[in-house]
């Protein structure tokens, strides 16, 4: 009786919540963290775009995302809420190491993952910062708080000059307002998708430093240093109730060090292959895995998928992303920890397997 007295109070609030979200939608938009879709000269380029149809941008495979509607959604938030595995976050707080990111050596190459999908690139010198959440996963902080012990960084102890931010797509798992407000001033360049730009634009970003494309297109990185190509994933996109006003990506990063292949989130597809066979050399591949579903196989990649993921890339090496941080999806936490060293070791591709927080030093395997 307690049980289902406390599930049916849960489910009231939930309603009401929903109900006043309804009533104060208007107002709750406009608020900053929610962005701003695509107009004028950008909407007319997104419009432009082989991968936009009837309003909206759309996957190579037709008919992937999953079919939207209140039943499901009530089912699926009941799953969520009173069916998912009681492993869902770490009995205790998670170790996470802290390094002085502003005073670093420029010679070496290396990798820090700060969980979840946000992590630094070093290479040479020249810095990466992909899809940095420091603050806020969703629109409100309380909606999904990150694992404890998780949180020990913040935008401030990025390095001063960031060359180049580079954002897969607008969800708020990968594009934190608050964080990338008090990064605004240390980005050189800012590496996006169609229609993204439109939401920095409107926090103030200034749009001589948007580097924004489609996929199959490709810009050089500073100084003739390299390219950054923007290619498919199988994902969507949106911040707000409308979804897929802006597109969603992975990157390769060209470089005199190597090449490195980002997948931002996404589904297995087709287009791995088609990636493994534009580029002849992936150096390392960084690889979504975690806060995936069956009911999502589309649009998140399952863990034994990536075998096959690394296998028509030609990937010399693997480090998994999109765990460890956050709770979006019915599994245990550390579940895709446990399931991608099993598919390492059946599939025989080489794994990566970062410590939360320290500094790994990348080996790139170069010509």
């Amino acid at each position: 009786m307690l049980i289902t007295a406390i599930v049916l109070m849960t489910l009231a609030i939930l309603l009401v919540l929903l109900i006043l979200f309804t009533l104060f939608s208007p107002l709750i938009l406009r608020l900053p963290q929610f962005g701003q879709y695509p107009s004028g000269d950008r909407l007319k380029r997104c419009q432009r775009s082989k991968n936009f149809r009837n309003g909206q941008f759309h996957n190579k495979m037709q008919n992937v995302l999953p079919k939207g509607s209140h039943r499901k959604f009530i089912g699926v938030l009941w799953k969520f809420l009173f069916s998912r595995k009681g492993s869902v976050t770490p009995s205790q707080p998670l170790p996470m190491a802290f390094e002085d990111l502003k005073h670093l050596p420029s010679e070496r190459d290396f990798y820090v993952w700060f969980g979840h999908s946000s992590y630094l690139l070093s290479l040479h010198g020249v810095t990466f910062l992909f899809d940095p959440v420091f603050c806020a996963a969703a629109p409100f902080k309380f909606l999904n708080k990150p694992f404890r012990g998780t949180d020990r960084y913040a935008p401030e102890d990025m390095p001063e000059n960031i060359d180049y931010l580079v954002i897969t797509h607008d969800h708020y798992d990968h594009l934190d307002y608050e964080t990338v407000q008090r990064l605004k001033g240390r980005v050189r360049h800012l590496v996006c998708p169609l229609g993204v730009g439109s939401h920095f634009e409107s926090w103030g970003w200034d749009s001589q430093c948007l580097m924004e494309m489609d996929w199959g297109e490709s810009l050089p990185l500073e100084g003739e240093w390299g390219r950054v190509h923007c290619l498919p994933s199988q994902h969507f996109s949106g911040r707000a109730l409308k979804r897929n006003n802006t597109l969603w990506a992975s990157f390769m990063l060209e470089t005199p060090c190597g090449n490195i292949f980002a997948s931002g989130d996404g589904g297995y597809g087709p287009h791995f292959k088609e990636i493994g066979e534009r580029f002849s050399k992936i150096d390392l591949a960084i690889l979504e895995n975690g806060q995936y579903n069956e009911q999502w196989k589309y649009i998140h990649t399952l863990p034994e998928q990536l075998g096959q993921e690394a296998d028509d890339l030609h990937a010399a090496q693997v480090v998994t992303v999109h765990h460890s941080k956050y709770v979006l999806a019915f599994h245990a936490w550390n579940e895709p920890l446990l399931l991608e060293k099993q598919v390492s070791s059946q599939c025989g591709f080489p794994l990566i397997v970062a410590e939360l927080g320290a500094i790994t030093e990348l080996h790139l395997i170069k010509d």
